[in-house]
């Protein structure tokens, strides 16, 4: 039996069909704009999203640095919240890349609320301070343990975004699996963001990439910036047919993902050494320890039992469901994980 990966949906590899299309990827050169499978690829997103254009880059981090780049000036500062990717996971580069600082703000999971937005925004007479210019969210949460955001809240913030002339951009890491959860529209994201970052590498299982969307001109001007940041590819129509094929065949499927992941939250919520499940809403399961010094041993155990997951902070351990996990896994997931709780008891 082969191992039961759960670190991350970072680590899916391309499937038979995706192979065979990245087989048959059309290639030019993408800094030309040359590149015909890229430049489908691209059209093809903006069109979903109802986006004029869209830029593809090797990774999400890239996307949104590139975007917040766009959107602010150095010495500005960004919005969002504590546990929010840009700022815990992308070493520093709001201010190496942008010259900005961050007010963070603490939300529910990763979700603030619009009034947070508002109580936070800087008063641009004040010479002491920094002009607010751009808030990020994240959808779904990462840290926040994949919690998806209210629509209806989002639709506040870009109000008051609007009304304090605040540029508005999404971390959209995992926004399909937010979509599938939700059943929302892609193209009611793009009316509501100035910018948009969509990842193919994670649940969608594409082997490398994100893509940044926007109006014609951001993207233009987010061109330059991704090559500034050495992100000009060439032959990436290889690459690129793989995306496109992960958009065809492979967002609806992420619904068995998160049933897989609610599983896992059921086995867990059985179990004497868990204290706390972060609720599951999408393919995220974070859970704390009631022994906040047992992950290590328990990690351990685990990666003898050939299942792989990554700790989450003190006592707090994650595991993520993804096209690589099937029911089988699950099951045996869920049996090791019985046999260590079992162990422990005894």
């Amino acid at each position: 039996m082969g191992t039961i990966d759960l670190r991350s949906d970072t680590v899916t590899t391309p499937t038979p069909g995706m192979l065979e299309a990245m087989m048959h990827g059309r290639v030019g050169d993408d800094v030309f704009m040359e590149d015909p499978d890229t430049l489908d690829l691209e059209s093809m997103a903006a069109d979903m999203f109802g986006k004029e254009s869209a830029l593809f880059c090797p990774s999400g981090t890239m996307t949104n640095q590139i975007a917040i780049k766009l959107h602010t000036h150095p010495g500005d500062e960004v919005i969002c919240d504590r546990l929010s990717h840009v700022y815990n996971f992308e070493g520093g580069g709001i201010g190496f890349h942008s010259g900005c600082s961050v007010r963070t703000l603490s939300g529910d999971r990763g979700r603030f609320t619009a009034a947070d937005v508002e109580d936070n925004i800087n008063d641009r007479s004040d010479v002491h301070k920094p002009y607010t210019r751009l808030v990020v969210v994240e959808n779904t949460s990462n840290k926040g343990g994949g919690a998806v955001w209210d629509w209806q809240e989002m639709e506040k913030i870009r109000d008051v975004c609007d009304a304090n002339g605040l540029r508005y951009h999404i971390d959209g890491a995992r926004l399909f699996n937010a979509i599938v959860q939700t059943k929302q529209d892609p193209r009611d994201y793009g009316r509501l963001f100035d910018t948009l970052s969509v990842c193919l590498s994670k649940g969608l299982g594409a082997p490398v990439g994100s893509l940044l969307l926007g109006s014609k001109d951001d993207i233009d001007k987010a061109r330059r910036l991704r090559k500034v940041m050495g992100g000009g590819m060439r032959q990436s129509g290889y690459l690129a047919a793989a995306g496109r094929y992960a958009l065809d065949h492979h967002v609806d499927r992420m619904q068995e993902d998160h049933e897989r992941a609610r599983r896992l939250e059921k086995v867990l919520g059985s179990l004497n050494m868990v204290d706390h499940i972060l609720p599951v809403e999408s393919n995220i399961v974070i859970f704390r320890l009631k022994d906040l010094d047992s992950a290590g041993g328990i990690l351990n155990s685990l990666q003898e039992k050939g299942i792989k997951a990554v700790p989450f902070g003190m006592g707090t351990i994650r595991m993520v469901t993804h096209l690589g996990i099937d029911d089988d896994m699950i099951d045996r997931a869920a049996q090791g994980l019985r046999d260590i709780d079992s162990r422990r008891a005894s």
